[in-house]
């Protein structure tokens, strides 16, 4: 595990809305860990989800599983 903090990234797809995660994807390649945050609060908290997790996740998000709010 390495000990350098991770370099964050906003999604292409984000726009000034405020409502945007920021993913590492340098972390990401080299322990498939995924890590995302809120970009509004860098210092908040941080989630991790193992890769097969993730990828379950954006599946279900691409087949319009998850209700909108």
């Amino acid at each position: 595990m390495t000990t350098a903090s991770p370099r964050w990234f906003k999604s292409s797809y984000s726009e000034n809305g405020g409502q945007c995660v920021e993913w590492a994807p340098e972390r990401a390649a080299a322990t498939g860990e995924f890590m995302v945050r809120d970009s509004k609060d860098p210092e908040g908290p941080v989630l991790s989800f193992p890769a097969d997790s993730f990828t379950g996740f954006i599946a279900g998000i691409k087949a319009d599983e998850f209700p909108t709010l």
